[in-house]
């Protein structure tokens, strides 16, 4: 292929297991766009406009990895048994182009939220309650996007099995798409990397004091100031889609929640960061300033210590106690008030840490003015919008935020994340210390995204960013909307005992869904903090449930349903079978013995409420309990269930439009 003109490169990921990966240069071939753009048409009748740069991408990859598939299958000395496994859309067109060209490749296609679901939920309709009323081709050409429609579709019906990550996307692919899927395959993680829990807990403690610095330089100067051992992160994060996300409505819940915090003297702050990419020039001046304070006054404290400490070594040396009054002399006392002079401002600390281009029409910024949250020294709830993703080349300013879990993460010194809604957020950092993490999104389950911290690789989709949270122990918020929702709530008896809290966005109205929420966030600030840290044990305790020991038992399916599928020279050799793994505890947990960590039904043993309360908890006596009650998740079938010689459901070919 290279001879050709194209560029192939073949290497290993530098991740765990170095596996081995070839990577297609698109843009080297674009001088092949016009001819096979052509070919498409007249093979599958699909028509791809010039304008669309995305689909063009599209089929210059298509036609490379087909193109691939048939070099490495012709050229290999003996006969391979290949399994193309095809994520989205963006990949299907090799999957058609290998059924067209009859390549002995057995196909799997998964979609992990369907293209035209994306773009009807953007258009605030009752979406899964109406799955089954609406002309797929009429709403995809009134979007402009037929053609990516027809490749999604083709894709689905060509492979030769069809999956989905859930049971929500699964109804979304039968009714859009018009095939049911073969199988339900929920993104896993590979647990043993939080297997080490002291670790887990350096991390947490190392990424809440960068927060914390971060917040102390953002709010400085803030009267009355807030104690930061009472206060709570909540991180929302993701592509910047306002109400697929369910930025709309975490953004009305912290305004209610606000409230509550207010008329009932509350001393817990909340912070909560929106991490979304934007439209922005740089930096903006105040936020810098901040930084640059908080830098000066630490300079400064650092400065006054070791000359402090070193007259207080001098004295203990001659055998002397200090003299207090002349450990500190005039010098000092001038720098010290020269920092403290530093930190006066006569305005709020900023919203948005940028200068946004489209500041006017920003649906963040425009609902923040309009539910009047902008950081005054009364709110209980402080707002940072950061309209940029956290990598390890963010500027010094946002570096500090490197260890935040992008997605909603509540949380202080227990994290928490909530999902309230549909399209999984991308992962551009690390995990969250201590956090609340509710990521309202408000329709698509979430995908595999959210990579381990600091691996910026993507072969193929990255696991779920609350499945991650999950394992890290950080509670989190859900809807019955998301894969992880439904998924929590099949598998968990009592999901809001383990830290998962669901909220009913489907057969509620939205002001009903911001209600609930606003009672799941105001429940957590009003927990101490052992009960965050009960409840953050219980959380991890999931961990099994995500684990692919357990869930590669349902890949195993979606190989053996390939082997019948197939004929004579493709796809699976006769002699294959499949061993699955023995199984990971975890499939149905009942509600935890001891009482759930409700402020409320904690008060009832113990009139004094405080973060000092003495409560009976033994973490090893309760872990024992739940692992007693959960079952083994059934193991996967010895043997496909189809005869073999029988048509694949997907072998009509592509559809025409």
């Amino acid at each position: 292929m290279n001879a050709q003109g194209c560029k192939v490169h073949f290497g290993r990921w530098l991740i765990e297991g170095s596996p081995a990966v070839v990577l297609l240069d698109v843009g080297a071939t674009a001088w092949s766009l016009e001819r096979w753009k052509g070919e498409l048409w007249e093979s599958c009748a699909i028509g791809v406009p010039w304008y669309d740069r995305e689909a063009n991408d599209a089929v210059l990859f298509g036609f490379l990895v087909a193109w691939f598939l048939g070099e490495f299958a012709a050229q290999s000395e003996e006969r391979p048994f290949i399994v193309g496994h095809f994520h989205e859309w963006l990949a299907g067109l090799g999957l058609v182009l290998s059924r067209a060209r009859r390549l002995p490749v057995a196909t799997i296609f998964t979609t992990h939220a369907t293209l035209l679901g994306r773009y009807l939920c953007a258009g605030s309709v009752d979406f899964y309650n109406n799955l089954h009323s609406f002309d797929v081709d009429k709403e995809a050409g009134e979007r402009q996007i037929y053609h990516r429609y027809c490749l999604e579709r083709a894709a689905a019906h060509c492979a030769h099995v069809l999956t989905t990550v859930s049971h929500v996307t699964a109804a979304e692919a039968e009714h859009l798409l018009k095939r049911k899927p073969d199988l339900v395959t929920p993104n896993g993680l590979n647990v043993r990397k939080f297997s080490a829990m002291h670790e887990f807990q350096n991390l947490h403690a190392q990424s809440k004091a960068r927060v914390q610095e971060f917040v102390r330089g953002h709010f400085y100067g803030s009267a009355p100031g807030f104690d930061l051992d009472k206060t709570l992160f909540f991180f929302i994060a993701g592509r910047y889609e306002f109400s697929n996300k369910g930025a709309d409505i975490f953004l009305e819940a912290l305004a209610r929640l606000n409230y509550l915090l207010r008329v009932n003297g509350s001393e817990v702050t909340v912070v909560a960061f929106f991490i979304m990419p934007a439209r922005t020039n740089n930096f903006n001046v105040e936020s810098l300033k901040g930084q640059a304070v908080r830098k000066q006054l630490w300079d400064t404290a650092n400065a006054v210590k070791e000359k402090f400490g070193k007259k207080l070594y001098e004295s203990l040396l001659v055998g002397n106690l200090p003299d207090m009054n002349k450990m500190l002399d005039r010098e000092d006392f001038t720098m010290m008030k020269r920092a403290i002079f530093a930190t006066q401002r006569q305005s709020f600390p900023p919203v948005c840490t940028h200068n946004m281009l489209d500041d006017a029409t920003d649906p963040i910024l425009t609902t923040i003015r309009r539910i009047g949250l902008f950081n005054s020294s009364n709110d209980r709830v402080k707002i940072i919008f950061h309209p940029e993703f956290l990598s390890s080349t963010s500027p010094p300013p946002a570096r500090r935020l490197r260890g935040v879990r992008p997605g909603v993460s509540l949380g202080g010194s227990s994290p928490l994340t909530t999902n309230l809604g549909g399209t999984p957020p991308e992962n551009h950092g690390g995990p969250l210390p201590g956090c609340l993490g509710p990521l309202p999104d408000a329709w698509v389950p979430p995908q595999m995204s959210g990579c381990p911290p600091l691996t910026p690789i993507f072969c193929t989709p990255p696991p779920p960013l609350q499945a991650e949270c999950t394992v890290m122990g950080i509670p989190s918020v859900s809807t019955n909307l998301s894969g992880f929702g439904c998924f929590m709530e099949e598998h968990i008896a009592d999901p809001s005992a383990y830290g998962i809290y669901i909220v009913d966005r489907r057969f509620r109205a939205p002001e009903e869904s911001c209600t609930q929420l606003t009672a799941f966030l105001y429940g957590f600030c009003q927990q101490s903090r052992r009960q965050r840290i009960v409840q953050r044990n219980r959380t991890e305790r999931l961990s099994d449930l995500l684990d692919w020991k357990y869930l590669a038992g349902m890949w195993g399916r979606a190989v053996l349903h390939l082997r019948p599928a197939h004929g004579p020279g493709q796809g699976l050799s006769e002699s294959f079978t499949y061993e699955p793994p023995e199984a990971a505890a975890g499939f149905r947990y009942p509600r935890p013995a001891s009482v759930p960590p409700s402020p409320a039904l904690s008060r009832l043993s113990s009139p004094r409420h405080s973060d000092e309360e003495d409560e009976r908890y033994d973490e090893e006596e309760e872990a024992a309990k739940d692992r007693a009650n959960i079952r083994r998740p059934p193991s996967p079938p010895a043997s496909p269930p189809p005869p073999p010689g029988t048509e694949p459901h997907g072998a009509r070919g592509a559809p025409h439009g």
